[in-house]
């Protein structure tokens, strides 16, 4: 699929809006337990969601006019995941739960103000 160039710089700001921990921060998150405890296996031993940050960490790192389709793609990939995941909250505390450690796996800290 071509995207079209407003709708890229759309994905692309909803995108920073929703990946609100840095390339760093992510790096650092995917050596934890909770970050590998998480998550459906993609098939190899991976979960779809690791997958999905060293990513996401890629285009973090890219200058916005050298990202490909292919990041494109992967964008409006994390922008639905994050925002129907987000949309499931659980009742009360949530600092370790599976549901955080996931949106933390594709870039996002609901608890990061």
């Amino acid at each position: 699929m071509a995207y079209s160039e407003e709708n890229k710089k759309e994905a692309y700001d909803k995108f920073e809006d929703l990946v609100n921990m840095s390339a760093s921060e992510i790096e650092k998150w995917l050596k934890t337990d909770e970050s590998k405890a998480v998550g459906q296996d993609s098939g190899d031993g991976e979960s779809i969601g690791r997958k999905s940050a060293k990513h996401i960490v890629q285009i973090l790192k890219m200058k916005k006019q050298d990202l490909n389709e292919d990041d494109f793609h992967h964008i409006h990939k994390v922008i639905s995941y994050i925002s129907r995941h987000s949309a499931q909250r659980p009742h009360g505390d949530v600092s370790k739960t599976d549901w955080l450690y996931s949106l933390k796996n594709w870039g996002h800290d609901p608890q990061k103000k």
